[in-house]
């Protein structure tokens, strides 16, 4: 089946992507991996490519497209080359939404010049200890000065992609209690780390994705000006809600991206490899589990190019993007177990890209929300 998602300009980006990810990353990925985390200096790498500013408006040094296709680029080409680029898909997939979205004329001329340039790295710190996918019972606070110049910020955070090198979070936190609707009284702020009381606690040390930074932060006084509000007070939980969608096609077509490279991955394998004196590629049964996960792999890509078009036309609903995920994560899931399968003990062992692929892909069926929140999602909205 003939693709028509991509035209010439993202075949062409795709072409750069592949010969940067040869050049500049295959080399070093066993260091990254080794380290627990990608260089800062990488990033420095990436806005040079322009891979941070293409969905920023040119007065900003950006690209000024409003596209996720590039986005889409880049999942299939680090899934392709078995390697991921640390914590900047939060920066572009997570922050750059929000900043587009509630950032006025005065912070976007402060925030996003340095956002493409990588000068200013991004993450999003929503998850609190103890509350998981439970947004609205987040402890964190933020009060207001008495004087008006400032907020005040206490609490922690953990699970935070990006963590570790951002210079810059948004971070959620309460401005007024919880009242009869627990979801009013989260605001958002774009506080920089390098702020008295921010620190950063543990590098957490995660079953997979171990070449992006993810950290616990902590706010004890944090002093945060007034001009740092992102959107309006008390309205923070309504924004998280506007950008989940994105958030969720992300995962979906990263997790679709995954399975396409398991694919390719253990097809090279079983061609190569020989057991009892024949290529374990020429036995039924290799055959006939490659072509059952070609065909979840061929139906994974329906679903999250028909998600990526709907989200570039801003048609994309919650549900929709639920029930993207949903599929696209449980089909990654199986293919990369089957392809793991056919690897023999080779499989197991991380210097083979499917070792560190199934470990990658295990969080894709717990953030962003879990697999049982996007059943619930797609149940409410069958009116179940």
């Amino acid at each position: 089946m003939r693709r028509t998602v991509f035209n010439e300009d993202h075949e062409a980006f795709r072409e750069t992507i592949r010969a940067f990810i040869e050049a500049e990353v295959v080399p070093v990925y066993d260091e990254w991996f080794a380290a627990g985390q990608a260089p800062r200096e990488f990033y420095y790498k990436l806005g040079e490519l322009g891979v941070f500013g293409i969905n920023v408006p040119e007065e900003f040094g950006g690209a000024g497209l409003d596209t996720h296709k590039f986005e889409a680029v880049l999942y299939e080409e680090t899934s392709r080359a078995g390697v991921n680029f640390g914590g900047s898909g939060v920066h572009v997939l997570l922050a750059l939404p929000y900043l587009k979205m509630l950032a006025d004329d005065e912070q976007k001329k402060r925030f996003l010049p340095k956002f493409v340039s990588g000068e200013e790295m991004w993450a999003l710190a929503m998850t609190e200890p103890g509350t998981g996918s439970d947004v609205a019972g987040m402890k964190t606070t933020a009060k207001l000065s008495e004087d008006g110049t400032h907020y005040v910020l206490n609490g922690s955070k953990t699970f935070i992609t990006g963590g570790v090198h951002a210079d810059r979070v948004i971070v959620c936190a309460r401005t007024s209690a919880p009242a009869e609707d627990r979801r009013f009284g989260i605001s958002l702020f774009a506080v920089d780390t390098k702020s008295e009381g921010y620190s950063i606690g543990r590098k957490l040390d995660k079953l997979g994705l171990r070449t992006s930074d993810t950290a616990e932060l902590a706010f004890v006084d944090v002093k945060v000006p007034v001009e740092d509000l992102l959107g309006e007070e008390n309205k923070g939980f309504y924004y998280l809600g506007a950008n989940l969608p994105s958030e969720r096609w992300g995962i979906a077509f990263g997790a679709y991206a995954q399975s396409k490279a398991a694919v390719r991955f253990a097809q090279q394998y079983v061609t190569e490899r020989t057991v009892f004196g024949k290529p374990v590629a020429h036995f039924q049964n290799t055959k006939f589990e490659l072509a059952a996960c070609q065909a979840e792999v061929d139906a994974a890509e329906a679903v999250a190019d028909r998600a990526l078009e709907a989200l570039d036309a801003g048609e994309l609903t919650a549900a929709e993007a639920a029930s993207a995920k949903l599929f696209c994560t449980e089909v990654a899931h199986r293919v990369i177990d089957k392809c793991l399968q056919l690897h023999g003990g080779y499989g197991y062992m991380n210097e083979y890209p499917i070792a560190r692929l199934y470990a990658d892909n295990r969080v894709n069926r717990i953030y962003g929300g879990t697999s049982e929140v996007m059943k619930s999602i797609i149940a409410k909205s069958m009116g179940l």
